[in-house]
């Protein structure tokens, strides 16, 4: 298998860490697609020199958080708060309309998070352990947690100071 296989292969086995990226750096569907595309660029011209030192997911978030926080510098467009569109038809059996009231409240306020602590909070989301996240983001673990415990304290502060 070629190089270009290769890439091509990891890309469409990692599609979805480069849709969660873009879809919590940008508002709208054009932005998103244009962020996607600027990551899978970014990865294109970094694949080549990857060591892998660390593993394949955690590089290329860290490719992604990176391009995603560059994307919107260079723009300097300012974002805004807007919740993300879930796809409830997953979600029938279970459906409770107030649940999803709460996690689109829950999105909308992480989206108001600075870039970096916006990009913390969604790998914690994903499971990923405080080492890995330090590795991704450049910080050491211990401030990973400590960043941790502030965001989610000021997410549950926001939260419930929101109008029911």
């Amino acid at each position: 298998m070629d190089l270009h296989q290769q890439f091509t292969r990891v890309i469409q086995e990692n599609k979805g860490l480069i849709f969660k990226v873009s879809a919590m750096y940008t508002n709208s569907a054009d932005d998103r697609n244009d962020l996607q595309q600027e990551i899978v660029y970014q990865l294109w011209k970094s694949y080549e020199s990857f060591k892998q030192e660390s593993k394949l997911s955690t590089w290329m978030y860290r490719v992604a958080l990176n391009t995603a926080i560059a994307y919107l510098n260079q723009t300097k467009r300012r974002v805004s708060t807007i919740p993300l569109e879930l796809d409830t038809d997953r979600f029938v059996e279970s459906y409770d309309k107030t649940e999803e009231e709460q996690i689109q409240q829950l999105y909308a306020q992480i989206q108001s998070l600075h870039l970096l602590d916006r990009g913390i909070i969604l790998l914690f989301l994903e499971g990923k352990k405080y080492e890995e996240i330090a590795v991704i983001v450049g910080i050491t673990p211990s401030n990973v947690g400590t960043r941790i415990s502030r965001i989610k304290e000021k997410l549950r502060t926001q939260l419930v100071k929101q109008p029911a």
